[in-house]
């Protein structure tokens, strides 16, 4: 059982990562198609509303859906888990075409909270046509994510992987393909490129739902031999079943949404902000660069190291409810140090590198290049507060989530617009940095409580990390410096190289101090310290 509960999850991880992977790269060739921050910010007008949408639509229901079809299947009681996902088939194609409707309406609405002023690239007809193309893709995903849900509950986790998989390369394929058709082809606006882009998200959901279906046809036999299995002891009606699911459901929402919803804050003030100030033409593409283009780079060390101590959090769950407040304790301090030991120096290693960074994913650029610098160590917040948000799902206290979630959002509400004036682009990066910052320290607080978590270790090591990452970023500033010398950054190829000999000597100087200090070991366990030992002696250190 437990075999089969690792190779699920790796397989689900797995998947997940190459979608999450092809979702980053394929901006290099997008960004070439449409040529630029404008048509970006384009793009990201459509895309932010479509992610709240699609929040609302499904809910976590899924998610939650999964949980209480394995739950009931552990009971034996298949025909349970088969209502509930047959209802929730039916729930799920009402709320998708309800948000489908709703989001179609109301685009105009959505476009003029953008576009506030007619000297912007855009008007609000091109937004809202925008919006549109991208809200079909609301009738078909809530669907599939019911789908989803009910194979993770059968503890199938093969299905979901394969069909996020395939749902991405099937849109992405057509995003790139129908973008450079539009425009190089037939000679289109960038209007009708964009617009094409965002339907791509519909094509992907729908490749994704027939790989589902075919998953379901190949295993109906063995599904309704479950059911002749059941046991019929529990009667569990579907208003208490879907009472069950909301209610565990929500703070899930909340923490899926929060980018997003920092995000559609910047995309209803920044224009507005920055307007009132005089930058109106230069509004858009900074919005795209911000929302966009650094947003992807910004995501890597969040992806890398949330992925990893998150794993760590079932274990802290299991640990809390059986009353082991010691080893709650000692897991953690694993999970903040594993935490802040991989995003730190990522976050600091694309800021230090912001310029050829900006300039392989994209072109080279000095905005591009400010901006990320400053967005990238950002990166760290968002980590802490995604795995600080599952500590408290694990213990229980997932409704302080919420509150601090909303508290972050209002302070990032009433912060944006005058920061934006008095700092420009970064003013809204600084507001999301407090924002994110106070969500934290409400998080922490309330694991403190329920806990009585003592921060003294991890303080103690965050100090020492800290100290590590001062010296790499001295040894990587030097690196970058006596590079720059004889290759130059605004090139792909000589920025690429850059990255690779610079990432080599950081990584290198970070891992031979957690080595020496025994640091690694101490997170990691003695595996990492005989590796390193092994890496030492057959480098002849």
């Amino acid at each position: 059982m437990a075999s089969k509960l690792i190779r699920g999850t790796f397989i689900l991880t797995l998947g997940t990562f190459i979608s999450k992977f092809i979702g980053l790269f394929y901006v290099i060739p997008f960004y070439a198609i449409i040529g630029g921050e404008d048509a970006a910010s384009l793009y990201q007008y459509g895309y932010v509303p479509y992610m709240i949408f699609i929040s609302i639509a499904t809910a976590g229901v899924p998610l939650a859906v999964s949980k209480f079809i394995s739950k009931y299947n552990a009971l034996e009681e298949y025909s349970v888990g088969r209502r509930l996902f047959r209802s929730g088939l039916v729930l799920m194609t009402i709320t998708g075409f309800l948000s489908f409707l709703a989001m179609y309406e109301f685009a105009p609405f959505f476009a003029k909270l953008v576009i506030t002023n007619k000297d912007q690239t855009y008007s609000v007809e091109d937004v809202a046509t925008v919006i549109r193309a991208v809200s079909f893709a609301l009738i078909i995903v809530p669907f599939m994510s019911i789908m989803r849900g009910f194979f993770q509950g059968h503890q199938s986790m093969g299905p979901s992987a394969v069909s996020q998989v395939v749902e991405q390369i099937a849109r992405i394929l057509f995003l790139l393909i129908g973008a450079y058709v539009v425009l190089h082809v037939l000679h289109g606006t960038i209007v009708s490129a964009i617009s094409v882009a965002t339907f791509a998200a519909f094509i992907g959901a729908v490749a994704g739902l027939l790989v589902l279906f075919w998953y379901y046809w190949k295993r109906k036999r063995h599904l309704n031999e479950l059911l002749k299995q059941d046991r019929g002891e529990v009667n569990v009606s579907l208003f208490d079943m879907y009472k069950e699911i909301f209610v565990s459901a929500i703070p899930f929402v909340f923490v899926g949404i929060a980018t997003s919803l920092y995000q559609l804050v910047d995309m209803v003030t920044f224009n507005r902000a920055m307007t009132a100030i005089g930058q109106a033409k230069a509004a858009v593409p900074a919005f795209g660069i911000l929302n966009f283009s650094s947003q992807k780079l910004v995501i890597i060390p969040v992806s890398l190291a949330t992925s990893f101590a998150m794993t760590l959090v079932p274990l802290v769950t299991e640990s809390f409810v059986s009353g082991n407040m010691k080893r709650v304790n000692d897991q953690l301090n694993q999970t903040f140090q594993v935490l802040l030991y991989l995003t730190v120096p990522a976050s600091l290693g694309i800021s230090l590198l912001a310029e050829p960074f900006y300039t392989v994913f994209y072109e080279h650029s000095t905005l591009g290049t400010e901006i990320l610098q400053t967005y990238a160590p950002v990166a760290i917040l968002f980590a802490l507060f995604q795995v600080t948000a599952g500590i408290l799902q694990g213990i229980n206290e997932q409704r302080f989530t919420v509150f601090s979630l909303l508290v972050g959002i209002l302070l990032k509400l009433s912060l944006n617009i005058p920061l934006i004036k008095m700092f420009q682009t970064e003013g809204a990066i600084y507001a999301t940095a407090i924002g994110y910052m106070v969500s934290i320290i409400i998080n922490l607080v309330v694991i403190k409580a329920f806990t009585s978590y003592s921060y003294r270790v991890v303080f103690r090591r965050t100090v020492l990390i800290l100290l590590f990452n001062l010296i790499m970023s001295i040894c990587v500033i030097v690196a970058y410096h006596l590079l720059a010398h004889f290759l130059n950054p605004a090139s792909k190829l000589q920025a690429l190289i850059i990255i690779g000999i610079c990432a080599l000597v950081g990584a290198s100087v970070y891992f031979y101090l957690s080595y020496r200090t025994k640091l690694i070991g101490k997170m990691f366990g003695k595996k990492a310290t005989l590796l390193g030992k092994k890496l030492r002696i057959s480098r002849g250190l």
